[in-house]
C-alpha cells in the first residue's frame, strides 16, 4: 500500500472538490471566520455536558493519512498509543470523497469524521453532526484562534467540531524562467501569454473559484465578495477568464507526480500547487518557489466532527482530544503535509522549520485564504436579490473551459 504522504493529499483534494457536484443544501462565507451568511438553522441538538465511561471502541471516517496505525508505514503510528491509553479500539474507514463521508455519516455506523469545508456544513444542516462541547476536549484551548468559529465549522458561535489542520493553494514558478518573480495570479491569467504552453492549472471545477478570487481584486466593478458565491454575471466573467487561460495551459494537473516532473523538465514553469508539492519539487532539483499572491488564495481546512447518532461518543471525544494533542497533531501534519491545528504542535515536529514553512502560526497569512466551500443557488455572501450559480453548473462549465 502507498505510504507516501504526498500521494495521500492528491486523491483527497481532487475528490473533495469533485464531490461538491453532489453537494446539497448549505454553505457559508468562503472567507475564514464570521457568521453563517446563509442563515443556517440546524436541528436543535445538544452537546454532552460531561463524559462517561469509554465504550471500548470508536468508528472513524477519515482522509488517507489521518488515522495511521503502522500498517502503512511501521514508523507512522499514532493509533496504537491511543488504544493503549484509552482502551478504545480504533476502526477506521478511508473515504475517497467528501460526498462519501456525508453518505457514511448518515448510516449512523460511525462516531466521528474528518470533514472538509464542503462536507462540514452539510453534516450540520442535516443533523448528522452534533455540536461539540469544547470543554470536554482539553487540548482545544491550544488550537489556533483562526481555526475556531470558522464559517465552515460553527454556527452562531457554536462549534460543531475540533479543527485538525489547514493548507493553501499556492502559485509556483520556475525561478530561472519566470522573471521578474511573480507577485500576482496575473502570471497565470492576464499575463499567461508570456509562458504559452507552459502554464499549469489545477484540474477541478473548484478552480473556477481561483479565477473569481483574482477577479475580485482586479475587476471591482464585478462586486465579487466571495469566490464561492457567484451570480451569473460574475460566474460568466470567471469562466471567460479561464477560457482565455486555456489557450496558454500546457497541462491541467491533479496528480502531484506529474506536476513535479513537469516543473523539473521545464514543461511547466508557472501554476497552482500545494506547499508539500513545492517542497518535493525543490528537493528533487527543480528551480521553484511558491507563494500566496497579493490577491490571496483558496485553500482547505478540516474538522473532526462527532455523529449525532454516535454509539461510542465517549471514545469519540477521547479521539478528538488525542488527534489535536501537540505530539500527535505534529505527526499528522508532517505526514500529511499541512499546517497543524494545535499551537503547541510546532515544538514537536521532527523538522524544526516545518511550521515556519507551512505558516502554522501566522494568522495574517491565513486571513488571505478563502477556504473551500460549496457553491449553491442561495448566495453564500448573504445576497438575497440574486441567485448564485450552483456547483452542478460549475462542473458543466469546467468541461467547456477545457474544451
Amino acid at each position: 500500500m502507498e505510504n507516501d504522504v504526498r500521494l495521500n493529499r492528491i486523491p483527497r483534494a481532487a475528490a473533495a472538490a469533485a464531490a461538491l457536484l453532489l453537494a446539497a443544501a448549505c454553505g457559508s462565507s468562503g472567507d475564514s471566520g464570521g457568521p453563517s451568511a446563509t442563515g443556517l438553522n440546524p436541528p436543535d441538538l445538544k452537546a454532552p455536558a460531561k463524559l462517561g465511561e469509554t465504550e471500548g471502541q470508536v468508528n472513524l471516517i477519515a482522509w488517507a493519512g489521518y488515522v495511521e496505525d503502522g500498517s502503512n508505514d511501521p514508523e507512522v503510528d499514532w493509533v496504537s498509543d491511543f488504544e493503549k491509553r484509552t482502551g478504545c479500539q480504533v476502526h477506521s474507514k478511508v473515504a475517497a470523497s467528501s460526498d462519501e463521508m456525508v453518505k457514511l455519516m448518515k448510516t449512523g455506523e460511525y462516531d466521528a469524521v474528518s470533514a472538509s469545508g464542503d462536507a462540514s456544513l452539510r453534516l450540520i444542516a442535516s443533523g448528522d453532526a452534533a455540536p461539540v462541547n469544547t470543554d470536554l476536549v482539553p487540548h482545544y484551548k491550544d488550537v489556533f484562534s483562526g481555526l475556531k468559529n470558522g464559517a465552515w465549522n460553527s454556527v452562531r458561535g457554536t462549534m460543531y467540531g475540533i479543527p485538525h489542520g489547514r493548507g493553501a493553494n499556492l502559485l509556483m514558478y520556475n525561478t530561472e524562467k519566470v522573471k521578474p518573480a511573480p507577485t500576482s495570479w496575473s502570471a497565470v491569467f492576464d499575463d499567461a501569454a508570456q509562458h504559452k504552453g507552459h502554464v499549469t492549472a489545477y484540474d477541478s471545477p473548484i478552480y473556477i473559484a481561483d479565477a473569481a478570487l483574482y477577479l475580485k481584486a482586479t475587476k471591482p466593478e464585478l462586486k465579487i465578495k466571495d469566490p464561492y458565491a457567484l451570480d451569473q454575471k460574475q460566474f460568466d466573467a470567471a469562466v471567460a477568464l479561464l477560457k482565455r487561460q486555456n489557450g496558454y495551459v500546457g497541462e491541467y494537473w491533479s496528480d502531484y507526480l506529474k506536476e513535479v516532473s513537469a516543473f523539473k523538465s521545464g514543461d511547466s514553469v508557472v501554476g497552482t500547487t500545494w506547499q508539500v508539492i513545492a517542497g518535493l519539487a525543490a528537493s528533487e532539483g527543480a528551480h521553484v518557489k511558491a507563494l500566496v499572491p497579493k490577491e490571496g488564495s483558496t485553500g482547505w481546512s478540516d474538522t473532526w466532527m462527532v455523529s449525532a447518532k454516535a454509539k461510542h461518543p465517549n471514545c469519540a471525544y477521547k479521539w478528538l482530544d488525542w488527534i489535536v494533542s501537540p505530539k500527535v497533531n505534529a505527526q499528522v501534519a508532517e505526514y500529511f503535509g499541512e499546517a497543524p491545528a494545535n499551537s503547541k504542535a510546532c515544538a514537536q515536529t521532527s523538522d524544526k522549520n516545518f511550521c515556519t514553512v507551512y505558516h502554522a502560526a501566522d494568522e495574517t497569512y491565513w486571513k488571505k485564504i478563502a477556504f473551500w466551500n460549496t457553491p449553491i443557488a442561495q448566495c453564500l455572501d448573504g445576497r438575497t436579490d440574486v441567485k448564485c450559480v450552483p456547483y452542478a453548473k460549475w462542473v458543466q462549465a469546467w468541461t467547456e473551459i477545457k474544451g
